[in-house]
């Protein structure tokens, strides 16, 4: 996902980062930082961290918060110290942890780089489905134990021709493993109540219900939000559905699949798990899924880091870029939004 520029107007925006101490210079390297120069007047060496032991008079005159992790919550107590403010430019995911809806009922424009973070999770997941479906952990494993392994008896229907993948979610994340799938001979199965039959990912995808989206996939990777209605949402019957040497990815949120159930099975011989989030995160030392030799755990390492970060902060400079000139948002949040998102 490449970042455009937008034109703008002369007129600059008073700007801040509210976020982590220090992680401006992680999101933001020198070519984006002239970008929001151009637009707008901040300070790239300081950060607003609380905004109750922040200057008042810069706080009074603040017109653009750019966010991050870390940022502090922004509710009615700060909207009254910032009564210029039109604008939270989000350079992460998720906005619930720092976005009162009162900036909403304010009518103030909030954005978030969810699409561009989206891209790093879903290559991350296309690596483990095509991984997955040519056995290659479980092959790992017992190469190394056994030099003179006979792949093709003891794994006779591995590869990736024609296997059926089933997508849980059709969020920013699930589009985007869509995306990356079409060129692979995969059919991909699609579970998401939320869609509507108009949707034109169902051009892509077969819509299925989530019990048969596990008694035909043999990889199944899950991209739904964390809502109340969701948590546990992977559970034992599911499980029981997908046939034995099966593969089940997480990247979304821990609480999406029953862990005890997915221990269960996999210490039973019948499915492999990757997983990059878990519940707790990270797990305790004594917790099965540690110990499992059919489980692969990654440090929740899917989501932007390293140089992934600028594309976060391209994403948001774009969208501090469109404000300057008067344009719609590329990625706006609206307070409706908030149900269905994670």
């Amino acid at each position: 996902m490449r970042i455009p520029f937008a034109q703008h107007s002369p007129a600059p925006l008073v700007a801040a980062f509210a976020m982590d101490e220090g992680l401006q210079h992680s999101l933001f390297d020198a070519g984006s930082m002239r970008r929001l120069a151009s637009v707008a007047a901040l300070d790239p060496s300081r950060t607003i961290t609380d905004f109750h032991a922040f200057e008042p008079a810069m706080l009074d005159r603040l017109e653009v918060l750019i966010t991050g992790w870390g940022a502090p919550v922004v509710g009615a107590r700060e909207l009254e110290l910032m009564p210029r403010l039109r604008a939270i430019i989000h350079a992460a995911g998720t906005v619930k942890d720092h976005v009162d809806p009162d900036v909403w009922d304010r009518g103030i424009l909030v954005t978030t780089a969810a699409a561009a973070n989206a891209y790093p999770v879903a290559e991350y997941t296309l690596a483990m489905i095509l991984l997955a479906g040519k056995g290659v952990l479980p092959l790992a494993r017992e190469y190394r134990a056994d030099p003179a392994l006979d792949v093709a008896t003891r794994y006779p229907g591995i590869g990736n021709y024609r296997r059926t993948v089933g997508i849980i979610g059709a969020s920013s994340v699930g589009r985007v493993v869509i995306d990356l799938l079409a060129p692979f001979d995969f059919e991909v199965l699609l579970y998401d109540p939320m869609i509507d039959d108009s949707d034109p990912v169902l051009a892509r995808v077969r819509r299925v219900t989530l019990d048969e989206l596990f008694a035909l996939s043999s990889i199944v990777s899950v991209h739904a939000p964390m809502l109340p209605e969701t948590r546990g949402m992977v559970g034992a019957l599911q499980l029981a559905l997908l046939e034995p040497g099966a593969t089940i990815i997480n990247t979304a949120r821990g609480p999406l699949v029953d862990q005890v159930a997915l221990a269960d099975a996999v210490a039973a011989g019948r499915l492999h798990a990757v997983l990059d989030v878990t519940d707790p995160e990270p797990l305790p030392a004594g917790d099965r899924l540690r110990t499992l030799p059919d489980v692969l755990l990654t440090p929740h390492v899917a989501g932007a880091l390293g140089n992934e970060l600028l594309r976060l902060g391209e994403s948001a400079v774009l969208e501090v870029e469109l404000l300057a000139a008067g344009r719609p948002a590329a990625f706006p949040i609206r307070k409706a939004d908030l149900a269905a998102r994670a």
